[in-house]
């Protein structure tokens, strides 16, 4: 059970927290850990709470990357061969976690336990837990209650929820989501109606952009998601006949997309800050490899754009 198995890693963490320079505390009854709120973090949190987002399904660390081409020195690299759950049960950002008074964006396989999403029915993601673990993209700390809603949309006892919490503006959290290149090229290509269910293993790496100025959570969001939309490359293993690859491969990169082209933080503003206004299709890789292990061969499509990610990380 992906929540079983996360608990487990959550529980280590809040136990070594002091080292990972986060801070927990009970909120609500539930457990929550701080990665760069009212603390500093680091990037061996960043990695962690990359973990938890991909329900321990995965390996993550910091890599080098060229920095003539990527306009950083360091990047994400992500590697599973539990690509479906680790991805689209977990990883992606598919729960608005939102109050009266409060908005995060919510991942990890505390969404698997709340059922709601129509692609983790479909792809029969959906698991019952004792325990859930969630990973909120956020400037500000949960209140009571938001653990509350989280405990009852997921059917279980506010003292069984786990939650790590960091915004786009810190080391953790900008490693949390530049961790997602895997995932984005996951979710297009369901919404492509590929059967993701045939992907088998999967790798990525997309650069991790400086840090935004604290507070400045726009900026934040832009340049993780830019690092991801026009730095990111991906490679999928597949086993399915060529003609379903040949009918998504070259749609798959974000250049199809009509918002494709300039830093996201101007994509966000023309849109008033919503991310539902966007053009989905946007949510994608720069650059994607698919190697089908059935026939041998290989399709590549996209490409780097890096005027765009210098323009993203100089702003």
């Amino acid at each position: 059970m992906l929540n079983q198995r996360t608990n487990e890693l959550f529980m280590r963490l809040a136990a070594d927290a002091s080292s990972l320079q986060c801070l927990v505390s009970e909120i609500g009854g539930g457990t929550v850990l701080d990665a760069g709120i009212h603390t500093r973090g680091s990037l061996r949190a960043g990695i962690q709470l990359a973990r938890l987002c991909m329900a321990d399904q995965a390996e993550i660390l910091i890599a080098p990357c060229d920095t003539a081409t990527l306009g950083s020195n360091n990047a994400i690299f992500v590697c599973t061969d539990e690509p479906l759950k680790a991805c689209l049960a977990a990883q992606y950002a598919g729960w608005p976690v939102q109050t009266d008074h409060y908005f995060a964006m919510g991942s990890g396989p505390m969404r698997a336990a709340r059922g709601r999403e129509e692609a983790l029915v479909e792809l029969k993601l959906v698991e019952s837990a004792d325990t859930v673990v969630g990973v909120l993209e956020s400037d500000r700390l949960p209140d009571a209650d938001v653990i509350a809603m989280i405990a009852d949309q997921c059917s279980v006892a506010a003292n069984q929820v786990r939650l790590a919490i960091a915004p786009s503006t810190s080391i953790a959290g900008s490693v949390q989501v530049v961790s997602r290149a895997i995932e984005t090229a996951m979710h297009k290509l369901h919404e492509l109606k590929f059967d993701v269910t045939n992907i088998v293993s999967a790798t990525g790496h997309a650069p991790l952009p400086p840090p935004a100025r604290p507070g400045d959570t726009v900026a934040g969001i832009g340049r993780t998601n830019d690092a991801v939309l026009y730095g990111a490359t991906v490679s999928l293993w597949v086993d399915c006949d060529d003609d379903a690859v040949e009918a998504v491969a070259a749609k798959v990169p974000s250049n199809t997309s009509a918002d494709y082209g300039q830093p996201f933080a101007k994509t966000f503003k023309q849109y008033e800050y919503d991310f539902y206004k966007v053009d989905p299709m946007l949510f994608s890789p720069a650059v994607v490899t698919i190697h089908n292990l059935h026939s041998g061969r290989t399709w590549n499509h996209g490409k780097i754009a890096t005027d765009v990610l210098r323009q993203s990380f100089s702003s």
